[in-house]
C-alpha cells in the first residue's frame, strides 16, 4: 500500500511540476509594455549614433525580465519599406523569434515568409538595447510593423562561451 501511495504522490508531483513549468514559460514571466510615445518604435538612421522615432499607432508589446530576447511588439505605421531603405539601416537576414501563442498580433512564421518574399523589410531599431542584443523592427508593405530582440555578434559570442573581443562594447555591471 505504501508503494502505491508513494508512486501516486510522485506522479502527482511530476504533473504539478510540469504544468507549473509550462505556465511559467508561456505566461508567467511576461508583462505588457506600456506605450511610451517617441521611444517604443525607433529606427537607426544611416550614419547616426542614436535611433530616431517613427510615427506609429496601435502599439502592443510584451517583455519579460527573465531573458533579454523575449521582447515582441506590433504596431501600425504610415511608412512603407520601399520609402525607408535609403534612410534607415537595413538588416538583411533578420529572423523573427516566435512569441507565445496568446500574443496574437505577432506571427513569426508569417513575418519570416514576408521578409523572405520581400513583402516586409527589417531595419535596425536599437543596437545593444541589452548587452549583445539588438532590437530589430520590420515593416510590411501594408504598414504593419513588428519588433523583437535578437542576439548580435557580441551576444552570440558571449552566450556560447567564445572570447568576446575588443570590437564588442563593455558589459554593464549587472
Amino acid at each position: 500500500m505504501t508503494g502505491k501511495l508513494l508512486a501516486i504522490l510522485l506522479l502527482i508531483s511530476a504533473v504539478v511540476a510540469g504544468v507549473g513549468m509550462y505556465y511559467l514559460q508561456i505566461y508567467g514571466f511576461y508583462y505588457d509594455v506600456e506605450a511610451e510615445p517617441g521611444q517604443d518604435v525607433v529606427l537607426l538612421e544611416s550614419g547616426a549614433d542614436a535611433p530616431s522615432p517613427i510615427p506609429y499607432t496601435d502599439f502592443e508589446a510584451i517583455d519579460a525580465d527573465s531573458s533579454p530576447i523575449r521582447y515582441r511588439a506590433c504596431f501600425e505605421t504610415e511608412l512603407r519599406p520601399y520609402n525607408m531603405q535609403d534612410d534607415y539601416i537595413v538588416v538583411p537576414k533578420a529572423e523573427p523569434l516566435t512569441a507565445p501563442g496568446w500574443f496574437e498580433c505577432y506571427d513569426a512564421l508569417a513575418l519570416a515568409n514576408a521578409l523572405k518574399s520581400g513583402e516586409a523589410q527589417a531595419f535596425m531599431g536599437i543596437k545593444n538595447v541589452h548587452f549583445g542584443v539588438d532590437r530589430i523592427v520590420a515593416v510590411t508593405n501594408e504598414g504593419k510593423g513588428f519588433a523583437w530582440h535578437s542576439l548580435n555578434n557580441c551576444g552570440e559570442k558571449a552566450y556560447d562561451g567564445t572570447v568576446v573581443g575588443e570590437e564588442c562594447p563593455p558589459r554593464a555591471n549587472d
